[in-house]
């Protein structure tokens, strides 16, 4: 399951798992300081900020062309933009300087990153990794705009595949959509597939006809497809190959700059 979903609230796993990691870590680091009542946890939580806002600048950087675009979207981390080696640097240098100079806090510290680390690393990474690795794109039947049945490997024709799941009501899902759709008319190497989810034709059609160059739109009316791949949240996004398997996928509004980095990261999973 690539998402958690609480009340109204839908969060990606990755993002709690990171969350379970850093408490985690503040745990074990404040067992270990108990003795002492060392500041740790606040020492760990400045470093986690310090992290996301380092690794955030350093993938705006990286992909400074898209963002230009649209200034206001650098700010916006639902994205889920961040360059994960600068975080991890700069949350490792700020903990490094902390324990520098404080000498006490060197061992609770220690201690508490390597939890974090290893939890992340073992039962998050790895368990988000296999499961993309071992996912393969449904077979279901789907109903093109036309009214034939198709599926999402017909509609590929080959091709590596980009699939959005998106419904008329998501204010998310229209808020990216018109940059899904350019990016549809400029990528003649991928296919762009989209997929309403859970309505009819009459309830989607008023909003695909906004979209004047929105063209593999598939119907969906039972959201079989969000239930295949694991996601009940819109948009989700997935990222096949040209063989049908999963590369990568985003729960969330995309920016034109992530999509950028996922498409990079899909077109160097075919060679």
């Amino acid at each position: 399951m690539y998402n958690i979903t609480v009340g109204p609230l839908t969060l990606p796993t990755s993002y709690v798992l990171m969350l379970a990691a850093l408490l985690l870590a503040i745990a074990v680091a404040h067992l270990s300081a108990r003795p002492r009542k060392l500041p740790v946890g606040a020492v760990l939580t400045d470093a986690a900020l310090a992290g996301l806002l380092v690794g955030r600048a350093a993938f705006v950087l990286l992909w400074w062309k898209q963002y230009s675009a649209a200034p206001w979207s650098m700010i916006d981390i639902r994205d889920g933009g961040i360059a994960p080696w600068p975080a991890l640097a700069a949350g490792l240098a700020l903990v490094a300087w902390r324990c520098r100079r404080q000498a006490p806090l060197r061992r609770p510290l220690a201690l508490g990153v390597a939890a974090g680390l290893l939890m992340w690393q073992f039962a998050g990474g790895a368990a988000l990794s296999s499961s993309t690795a071992s996912a393969r794109r449904p077979d279901l039947a789907l109903t093109a705009l036309s009214g034939e049945s198709t599926t999402l490997a017909a509609a590929a024709h080959g091709k590596p595949a980009v699939v959005n799941l998106w419904a008329s009501w998501c204010p998310p899902c229209r808020q990216e959509m018109p940059m899904l759709v350019d990016a549809q008319a400029g990528q003649a190497d991928l296919a762009f597939i989209f997929v309403n989810q859970g309505e009819s034709l009459a309830a989607a059609l008023p909003f695909i006809a906004q979209q004047a160059a929105m063209s593999n739109v598939l119907l969906d009316p039972r959201a079989a497809v969000g239930r295949a791949v694991g996601s009940s949240a819109m948009p989700t996004t997935l990222f096949y190959d040209a063989g049908g398997k999963l590369v990568d996928m985003h729960i969330g509004v995309l920016s034109a700059a992530t999509l950028a980095s996922k498409l990079e990261k899909l077109r160097a999973a075919g060679h």
